[in-house]
C-alpha cells in the first residue's frame, strides 16, 4: 500500500486521559485490551512516524461533558446518558484533557468535538480534510467498536480511502475488538493492518 504524504492524514480519535491514563474514568475497562495490543506504544509510534514522513495529524475529540448536557434532549442515547452520569471527559478536568504524549503541535488540526460516535457528524472534519486536499485517512484511537467504527464508516461514505490499524485502538472486551476488526471492519475499510506493517508501508520510498 502506498500513502501519498501530501494527501494522507492520521486521524487520532479521543486521546483523552479518561481513556488512556492510569486514573482515567474508563481506563479500568480498557486496560486489559489496551495492554494486550500495546495500545499506547502503538499510538506513540504512529504519531511519531506520521510527523516524520510529513503526514498531517488530525485530532478528532469527543464532546467534553458539561453540567446540563442532554438534560433537555429528546433522543439522548443510553451511551450518552451513561457518559454524562459518569462525567466522562468532563470539560476543564484532567480526564477531559489529552494525554501528555498526544498534544497538538503546530500544523496539526483539532476538529470540532463530536457529540455521538462519528467524528464527521456535526463537525468540521470533512471540510478540514477537503481543504487540505486529503484523500487517504488512517484511523487510530478509541473506541474500536464505537467512535472508530462510526468515523470509519462515515469516511468511506464520503469517498475517503480508509485504513484501520487494529492494534492502535482498543475496546472494553475482546469480543468487541473481534467484531470491530474481523466482522464489521471488512465491510467498509479499504485496508485493515497493524502498526508494524503500516510503519513499513509509510517508510517505503515512494509512499
Amino acid at each position: 500500500m502506498r500513502y501519498p504524504s501530501h494527501a494522507t492524514a492520521l486521524l487520532l480519535v479521543d486521546p483523552y486521559n479518561d481513556f488512556l491514563s492510569e486514573g482515567g474514568k474508563s481506563w479500568p475497562r480498557l486496560r486489559a485490551v489496551s495492554e494486550e495490543v500495546r495500545l499506547l506504544d502503538h499510538l506513540r509510534a504512529l504519531v511519531a512516524i506520521a510527523r516524520r514522513v510529513g503526514l498531517m495529524v488530525f485530532f478528532v475529540p469527543h464532546h467534553r461533558w458539561e453540567r446540563g448536557d442532554y438534560v433537555h434532549w429528546r433522543h439522548a442515547t443510553p451511551y450518552q446518558l451513561s457518559g454524562a452520569q459518569r462525567q466522562i471527559f468532563e470539560k476543564g478536568s484532567w480526564g477531559g484533557t489529552f494525554h501528555d504524549d498526544f498534544q497538538p503541535q503546530e500544523g496539526d488540526v483539532v476538529v470540532a468535538e463530536h457529540w455521538g460516535s462519528s467524528g464527521f457528524a456535526n463537525t468540521d472534519l470533512d471540510v478540514q480534510l477537503k481543504q487540505h486536499e486529503i484523500t487517504h485517512v488512517i484511523l487510530i484511537g478509541l473506541i474500536a467498536n464505537t467512535c472508530i467504527e462510526a468515523t470509519g464508516r462515515f469516511a468511506m461514505e464520503l469517498g475517503y480511502h480508509l485504513t484501520l490499524v487494529k492494534d492502535a485502538t482498543a475496546a472494553f472486551s475482546a469480543e468487541a475488538m473481534h467484531a470491530a476488526h474481523e466482522l464489521n471492519g471488512p465491510t467498509y475499510a479499504h485496508v485493515i493492518t497493524t502498526t508494524d506493517a503500516l510503519i513499513a508501508d509509510l517508510e517505503r520510498p515512494g509512499s
